[in-house]
């Protein structure tokens, strides 16, 4: 059984704990209403892009001069897995949700004998990809010295897909994030940007009526489709940043708790130690001066 003083000792230890753990839960919460923001500002422009493509690329369903980012090269044997992950852990199941959904889509492929390429956005993906599929992994991109997210940093990432893309050396591309819900909900998410899908449009959705188009769909879509990539991603990497906060918030308030309840079972343990410390001293004591 451990001393008094081991219990006392450890008894700090975890208060020390737990203070650090409510102190990242506080600064988690202050992070996470901008980055909740940011990645709710983003969704109606990346969601209309995408109605907007989807209404100019239906005109070009089964036609042999669709683009290439539209309709894909015809070949389906090389996958490249773009998986954005967090830089940091302490979050809970945040990146290993993530990693997981992509390693199970890498594994499902490999059987049907295709071939996988991972792209890791993140440092926390790449540490986690690597036990299983190190030969896998092509690069790294790491945005750790990044302190504010812009869209230069997902045009790097879009520009390094399309410059692989345009090298032939993949077929499909699907990138792989945590789509924000709430603070104890991040669902991990896959989407396919190569060749680019999208949903229908709503039937009352502006995109739906009958456009003419100034230049024409042929030039817009030029324009759109790589563009839509970086877009895309952008939205992924402001999803994941809301995500990991909110994971991170609700992971430190768990923490805080656990030590906290720690820490009762601890000095009940460490009371009773002590009272029959005491109660011993004094059963000592009292047979003493009776043996005088």
């Amino acid at each position: 059984m451990p001393s008094l003083k081991d219990l006392k000792n450890r008894i700090a230890s975890v208060k020390s704990t737990q203070k650090i753990t409510k102190a990242m839960q506080m600064v988690a919460a202050a992070k996470l209403r901008r980055a909740q923001e940011a990645a709710e500002a983003a969704r109606p422009y990346a969601e209309r892009m995408g109605n907007v493509l989807a209404a100019l690329g239906a005109a070009y369903a089964g036609r042999a001069d669709a683009p290439a980012l539209l309709a894909g090269n015809g070949r389906d044997q090389v996958h490249l897995l773009v998986v954005a992950t967090g830089e940091r852990g302490l979050a809970g199941g945040f990146n290993s949700s993530i990693a997981r959904l992509a390693r199970e889509t890498a594994q499902k492929l490999i059987a049907e004998g295709k071939t996988v390429k991972i792209l890791t956005v993140g440092r926390k993906g790449n540490d986690i990809l690597k036990r299983g599929f190190a030969d896998k992994i092509i690069e790294t991109i790491s945005f750790r010295d990044v302190r504010q997210l812009g869209y230069v940093n997902a045009a790097s990432v879009g520009e390094k897909v399309l410059a692989m893309y345009a090298a032939g050396e993949f077929d499909v591309a699907t990138l792989f994030y945590s789509r924000f819900r709430s603070v104890i909900a991040q669902i991990p998410t896959a989407h396919q940007l190569i060749p680019a899908k999208f949903e229908a449009p709503a039937a009352d959705a502006p995109e739906t009526l009958n456009y003419e188009y100034e230049p024409d769909e042929e030039a817009i879509l030029e324009d759109l489709l790589p563009r839509n990539i970086s877009v895309q991603i952008f939205r992924a990497l402001l999803e994941n940043n809301a995500s990991f906060f909110g994971a991170q918030m609700s992971a430190m308030d768990n923490a805080t708790r656990n030590a906290g309840e720690m820490i009762k079972k601890l000095t009940l343990v460490y009371n009773r130690q002590r009272q029959a410390q005491i109660t011993k001293e004094l059963i000592e004591i009292i047979s003493g001066a009776e043996a005088l």
